[in-house]
């Protein structure tokens, strides 16, 4: 699993040229090595986040750069009050809230106006519960937002190593979090983006390059549209599916999965990409083809990762997924976590770890993969709101 990485931001301002970029560049964020509560938390990581996916329902653009914690996600530095506070939150598609006050507590300033509604929220393998506020939200210098809604974490469980999450998943997640008012959703960062003027089109550009340490500023976002800067070639487009319950989220077909001559998924298969989670899974029947294929390849029982012995490396072949008619690859090298990430994954060092990992169910109408981070290391990712559809291209 890769670590949380904290996220830079540029902004292209709708009154500046297309070709002013201002880039913010983020302090890098550690974690202690990977042992005791946290060697369990990540191995019940998928289990829990997969769950929480399954059953959550309901005219410019700016970049921010990111750092990688941990091996596991990313995170972006955001200020909030002023004169502002700065949190490390997780970089998170796969929910909607935006909140702080898990590591670093919630600071009040003269912006700060208590809506008098208390908010929950329960995610992969933690949870939330807290007071509802507005309050200006900095993402970066030249983009400020005012009267943002902002969970204040009273009470959490399973979050560390970061302050709370910035959530730029639909909308409608955030429905059934607040209370007494639970039919009520809770605008976005992305949608009061839109709405106070910074940008012209819901649309977000995910950035993430694979780690060198367990501390990497080495992603960007862009608010606002895609960074062409940031990736080679032509974007293709994969609309989002309207399969529920992948279509809660930003969900989207894969029509077939080869490894090598193997077939893995045989068929058009629904899912979600996923910045919050670490891995590329598949459901338990697709994951078992995937295995099968690799002569020795054995889950470990420590780290819960698929093993594959050394000898096996020299044979194996590229992971491909096909999706929009164009064929998207994973080489070797990006289906292996670096050796030098076993002791951060709990492993032991010298053994070799796959990325690829299990729903823990067999593939169902609606959910049968996660395409997470580290597929997004290798492909820039492009999640258009405005037309229900997610962009992928070679980074």
């Amino acid at each position: 699993m890769r670590s949380l990485v904290a996220l830079s931001v540029v902004f292209l301002a709708a009154s500046v040229s297309a070709s002013s970029i201002f880039t913010v560049p983020l302090t890098k964020f550690s974690r202690p090595r990977m042992t005791g509560n946290l060697k369990r938390a990540f191995r019940a990581h998928r289990r829990a986040r997969v769950s929480y996916l399954k059953t959550r329902t309901t005219s410019g653009q700016t970049t921010a750069p990111a750092t990688n914690i941990f091996f596991s996600g990313y995170t972006t530095r955001v200020g909030i009050g002023n004169p502002p506070t700065y949190y490390n939150l997780v970089v998170d598609t796969g929910s909607s809230n935006t909140w702080c006050g898990a590591s670093s507590p919630y600071v009040r300033t003269p912006t700060s106006i208590d809506t008098g509604e208390a908010v929950n929220v329960t995610y992969w393998m933690g949870n939330f519960s807290g007071e509802e506020y507005l309050d200006q939200v900095t993402l970066a210098p030249n983009l400020v937002l005012n009267n943002q809604s902002i969970g204040d974490a009273l009470s959490y469980h399973d979050m560390q190593g970061f302050d709370g999450i910035l959530g730029l998943g639909p909308v409608d997640l955030t429905l059934n979090s607040l209370s007494p008012d639970r039919n009520e959703t809770i605008p976005t960062v992305m949608n009061n983006l839109v709405s106070q003027g910074f940008i012209k089109n819901q649309v977000l550009g995910v950035y993430f390059a694979p780690a060198t340490n367990s501390s990497d500023t080495n992603g960007a976002l862009t608010y606002g549209g895609a960074d062409s800067s940031l990736y080679r070639g032509e974007l293709t487009y994969v609309p989002m599916t309207d399969t529920y319950p992948a279509s809660s989220f930003w969900g989207i077909n894969v029509t077939l999965a080869m490894y090598g001559t193997d077939v893995v998924i045989p068929a058009s298969t629904t899912g979600v990409i996923d910045t919050g989670t670490t891995q590329l899974l598949l459901a338990d029947n697709f994951f078992s083809a995937y295995v099968n294929a690799i002569p020795g390849a054995t889950l470990d029982s420590t780290t819960g990762l698929l093993e594959i012995p050394t000898s096996s490396i020299p044979l194996m072949q590229p992971l491909n997924f096909t999706m929009a008619d164009r064929v998207f690859t994973m080489d070797v090298a990006a289906q292996l976590f670096p050796s030098n990430e076993d002791i951060a994954l709990g492993g032991v060092a010298g053994k070799q770890y796959g990325v690829v990992g299990s729903l823990g169910y067999i593939g169902v109408k609606g959910f049968g993969f996660v395409l997470g981070v580290t597929f997004m290391e290798r492909y820039y990712a492009v999640f258009d709101a405005d037309a229900s559809r997610v962009g992928f291209a070679q980074t």
